[in-house]
């Protein structure tokens, strides 16, 4: 800018101090250019735009349908691991409804999730719906026959049982936080909604983050384990309401199954 003043400046003195009409007006013209960037507020306007928004922010191509693929995929194996005396009857029907849902998602929009669709979304949330029905039956179940004391495992068998219900019940959540969270996962990769349900540590430090993260299922299959082992948020806070009640409803949860269920373990061994 201080170049550019004594660059007219110099020109000025050149033309013995006369300026012809034209140059006058482009005097004038080049001078209100410079005294337009020296005003603070349009040096403030000039930084922000130069500051890329993260990708959380923004519109991307979506997360790639693979990571919660494979996760649903093994919730219902573990379906399969619990005992038939613990599973809704038919024992076949839940996980065989989750997988023809899960194949007709992957059909609707394979590769990565960016289409937005209300169709898509019901089946989706139809399908969580599905294994938090199954999980939850299991759960009641387990805690059900180990209260009357008609369990009838050893110490091993009935660890084995609670383990993949509580793995299951930790996929459920999960999948449960990734599709609601901002309006799921295509909503999100539209950038429909600016607003977070969940604040991630990455969305508080940005400058570590970088300007490509956002959140993928892989965020939130973190953030229901520790909430299930801790009984708390760690490092993912909730900000809305649903988001604080489902929370509060997992770690309970967690909790009942677990302490049940270990205390039972412990009087079978000893």
């Amino acid at each position: 800018m201080g170049s550019a003043v004594r660059t007219l400046g110099h020109q000025w003195h050149e033309n013995g101090g006369v300026t012809e009409p034209h140059q006058d007006s482009e005097l004038h013209a080049r001078l209100e250019r410079i005294e337009a960037l020296l005003n603070p507020e349009n040096l403030v306007r000039a930084a922000e735009r130069d500051i890329v928004e993260p990708a959380w922010k923004r519109i991307t191509k979506g997360e790639p349908r693979w990571s919660v693929s494979l996760a649903i995929i093994v919730a219902i194996v573990l379906q399969y691991v619990v005992p038939a005396t613990l599973t809704p009857r038919p024992r076949w029907l839940l996980p065989l409804l989750e997988l023809a849902v899960l194949i007709a998602l992957f059909i609707a929009n394979p590769g990565r999730i960016d289409r937005l669709s209300r169709g898509i979304r019901s089946a989706t949330i139809a399908l969580i719906i599905l294994a938090s029905i199954a999980n939850a039956s299991s759960a009641a179940r387990l805690v059900w026959t180990i209260i009357e004391g008609r369990d009838g495992q050893d110490a091993v068998a009935l660890l084995g049982t609670a383990a993949a219900i509580w793995i299951t019940n930790v996929i459920v959540f999960s999948l449960w936080y990734w599709e609601l969270d901002r309006g799921g996962p295509a909503a999100r990769a539209h950038g429909v909604h600016d607003r977070p349900d969940f604040v991630f540590a990455q969305m508080m430090s940005p400058e570590i983050a970088g300007t490509e993260w956002e959140p993928t299922y892989t965020d939130y299959l973190y953030l229901s384990f520790t909430n299930a082992t801790a009984f708390s948020p760690t490092d993912t806070m909730p900000f809305v309401a649903w988001a604080k009640l489902t929370m509060m409803l997992q770690s309970s949860v967690s909790l009942m199954t677990l302490v049940v269920v270990i205390s039972r373990a412990v009087g079978l061994l000893n």
